[in-house]
C-alpha cells in the first residue's frame, strides 16, 4: 500500500515559484517557534495572502471560499466550542448529515482539523478564508453575537431603574459587548469607533483607512447603560450628559495593549461618542516608514536635522501629523538632547521625552506651557498646535534663540501656511527668519496587495497626469476581496508637500508676495506639490487617482 507523504507549506511555495529557497531558509531561522510561515513570509512581503491561498487552492485541492456569502446556522456555533473555534482559527460554515464544512487560513494545519474532527465527531471538510475574513466572521457570530443575544435578554427581564451594578460587573452581557465592540474594532484596524445615538436605535459605526461604515444598528434601548459603560471605562462621570467630556481608556485586547481616546458629546438623541484608537506599535515609527519619496525623505531629514528653526506640519485632522511629528522625535531623541512637549492631548507616550498635557481649566494653555518650557533648558520642543498668535510669537521667540521647534498647523497646503502666519499678526521679517520649512500631508487609501490588478487608465486620468507633466498608461486597482472587505483598498500611505524655506522664499516672504508667486518659485525649484506626490504614488502602484483626488485639488 503506497503511504501519501504530507508536503510542507515551504516546498509547496518553492514549487510554485513564489518564494526562492534563499529566502525560505531565512523565513526558517528568522521566524518564531509558535509563528506560523505563512504569516512570517506574509509580514516580510515575500507573498502576499492571496498567493498563498492560490498555492494552497492548486496544490492541494482546497476551495477557496468567502465567509460573507454564508449564513451560518446556530447549531453550527454550537458543535464548535468558541474556545475551539478561535485557537483552531477555523470556522463552521455547514453540515451535511455527518459531514461538517470549515474553513480555516491554513489547510495544512491537521492538528487542528483533528482537534475539530475529535470534538464534533463528524468527518470535516475543509476550505481556505483568508486570515482577516475569517477573524472577523469569528468575531461577529462568537462574540458580538453572543454577547449581543445575552445583553437584550438580560435587558429584557432586569429593571431599568438599576442599571449600575450591570455596567460595572465584569461578566455582565453589556459589559462583554462593548469589550466585543472594541476587540473588533482592534482587528479591522479601525481608527475610530463611533456611537451614534438616533431616533429610534443605537449605530455603532467604525472608521477604517480614513472611511466610516456602519457596522450594526442596536436597540435604542440599549444607548443608556452602553454609553454608561463607556464613560466608567473612561473615568467620566456619568451623570452629566449635558456638556461634552473627555476621558482616556487604557486595556488590552488580545494580548497586546490598547490606548484609546474617548470623547462624548451631547446631541437630540443623547450622547455621541468617539474613541480615537491610537496604535501604540506604529505610534515612534521610522522615517523611512512613513511613506516619503526619496526627494521628499531627504527634505523633511535635512529640515529637522537644523539646530534652530521652525518645523510645521500642515493638513486637517486625521491626516497623520502626530504620526509625522513622534517619528521626528523619536529620530531626534538621545541622550544628548532635551526634548520636551506640550499636547492636547498627549497621544502617545514616548521613551526618554518630557511630555506636558494642556489643562486650560488651570491656566495650563499652550503659551503659558511653552513659556515655563523655555525656562527649562531645551533642546528641541515639540508644540502640539499653533492656534494662536501668543502661542506663534513665542515658538518664534524659541526658534530665534537656539531652539528647533517643531509644530502643526491647520491650513491645506504647505504654501498657504505663511499667509496664515502672516494674518495670525506674526511680522513678515520673523517668518523669514524663523521658518525653516513647511510640510503638508494627507493619507490616501493603498491599493490592497491581495486583489490588485493592472487596467488602462481612463481618458479623465491622462487629462490629470498631463495637467502636472507626467504620463500615464496603466494603472492598478483592487477588484476587491475579503481581505479588504470589498473595498479594493487595505492600510493608508501618506503624501506630502514640502517647502524648504530658501533664501529666495524668505525674499518673497518679505515682501509679502501672494501664495501663487510662492507656488510658482517652490515649481522652478523642482518641490513637488500634494497632487503631484498623489499622482507619483499612482504611477508605482501605491494608490489610485480617485483616493488622492479626494484629498488634493488640481490647481
Amino acid at each position: 500500500m503506497k503511504v501519501k507523504t504530507r508536503k510542507r507549506l515551504g516546498d509547496l511555495l518553492v514549487e510554485a515559484g513564489v518564494i526562492t529557497n534563499e529566502q525560505l531558509d531565512y523565513a526558517l531561522s528568522n521566524k518564531t517557534q509558535d509563528e506560523k510561515l505563512g504569516d512570517f513570509l506574509i509580514r516580510e512581503n515575500y507573498l502576499t495572502e492571496q498567493q498563498l491561498i492560490e498555492v494552497l487552492e492548486f496544490q492541494l485541492g482546497v476551495p477557496h471560499i468567502q465567509l460573507n456569502q454564508y449564513s451560518i446556522e446556530p447549531e453550527l456555533l454550537q458543535l464548535v466550542p468558541a474556545e475551539l473555534a478561535k485557537r483552531a482559527r477555523i470556522m463552521p460554515i455547514r453540515r451535511d448529515k455527518n459531514k461538517l464544512f470549515i474553513a480555516m487560513a491554513d489547510p495544512m494545519d491537521y492538528f487542528a482539523i483533528e482537534e475539530v474532527r475529535m470534538a464534533t465527531g463528524c468527518q470535516i471538510e475543509t476550505s481556505i478564508a483568508a486570515k482577516d475574513d475569517l477573524y472577523r466572521t469569528i468575531t461577529k457570530y462568537y462574540d458580538l453575537q453572543e454577547s449581543m443575544e445575552a445583553a437584550l435578554s438580560d435587558l429584557g427581564v432586569s429593571p431599568t431603574n438599576e442599571p449600575q451594578q450591570e455596567i460595572i460587573d465584569e461578566d455582565s452581557p453589556i459589559v462583554r459587548l462593548v469589550n466585543q465592540i472594541i476587540a473588533n474594532g482592534v482587528a479591522q484596524h479601525a481608527s475610530d469607533i463611533h456611537f451614534d445615538p438616533q431616533e429610534t436605535e443605537f449605530r455603532v459605526r467604525y472608521r477604517v483607512d480614513g472611511i466610516l461604515r456602519t457596522e450594526r444598528s442596536l436597540p435604542k434601548h440599549m444607548q443608556n447603560m452602553m454609553t454608561a459603560r463607556v464613560k466608567i471605562m473612561g473615568n467620566l462621570n456619568i451623570t452629566e450628559n449635558r456638556v461634552p467630556q473627555d476621558g482616556r481608556i487604557k486595556t488590552t485586547v488580545n494580548f497586546k495593549p490598547v490606548d484609546i481616546r474617548l470623547s462624548t458629546l451631547p446631541t437630540i438623541y443623547g450622547e455621541k461618542i468617539v474613541m480615537r484608537i491610537l496604535d501604540l506599535s506604529n505610534a515612534a515609527g521610522n522615517i523611512s516608514k512613513l511613506g516619503f519619496s526619496k526627494a521628499n525623505e531627504l527634505l523633511f531629514r535635512n529640515l529637522i536635522s537644523k539646530p534652530n528653526g521652525i518645523v510645521l506640519i500642515t493638513g486637517p485632522t486625521g491626516s497623520g501629523k502626530s504620526s509625522t511629528l513622534y517619528a521626528a522625535l523619536s529620530h531626534l531623541n538621545n541622550d544628548g538632547v532635551n526634548i520636551i512637549t506640550v499636547e492636547d492631548p498627549v497621544e502617545y507616550q514616548l521613551e526618554g521625552i518630557n511630555q506636558i498635557q494642556v489643562k486650560e481649566e488651570v491656566g495650563l494653555t499652550f503659551a503659558a506651557g511653552l513659556r515655563s518650557i523655555l525656562r527649562q533648558d531645551p533642546d528641541i520642543v515639540m508644540i502640539g498646535e499653533i492656534r494662536d498668535l501668543e502661542t506663534a510669537e513665542i515658538a518664534v521667540r524659541a526658534s530665534l534663540t537656539g531652539h528647533l521647534v517643531l509644530s502643526t498647523l491647520h491650513t491645506n497646503s504647505a504654501v498657504e501656511s505663511i499667509s496664515r502666519l502672516q494674518d495670525m499678526g506674526i511680522e513678515s521679517f520673523l517668518i523669514s527668519s524663523s521658518l525653516n520649512g513647511v510640510m503638508a500631508q494627507r493619507l490616501v487609501r493603498r491599493v490592497c496587495r491581495d486583489c490588485v490588478e493592472t487596467v488602462s487608465a481612463t481618458q479623465r486620468e491622462k487629462e490629470i497626469f498631463e495637467a502636472v507633466g507626467l504620463h500615464v498608461e496603466k494603472v492598478r486597482r483592487g477588484r476587491g476581496c475579503p481581505a479588504c472587505s470589498h473595498t479594493g483598498y487595505r492600510g493608508r500611505l501618506a503624501i506630502h508637500e514640502i517647502l524648504p524655506i530658501d533664501r529666495k522664499l524668505k525674499e518673497l516672504i518679505l515682501q509679502r508676495h501672494s501664495i501663487s508667486v510662492i507656488r510658482d518659485h517652490m515649481k522652478s525649484e523642482g518641490y513637488r506639490s500634494l497632487l503631484e506626490d498623489g499622482l507619483l504614488k499612482v504611477l508605482d502602484g501605491m494608490t489610485t487617482t480617485e483616493e488622492v483626488l479626494r484629498v488634493a485639488t488640481l490647481d
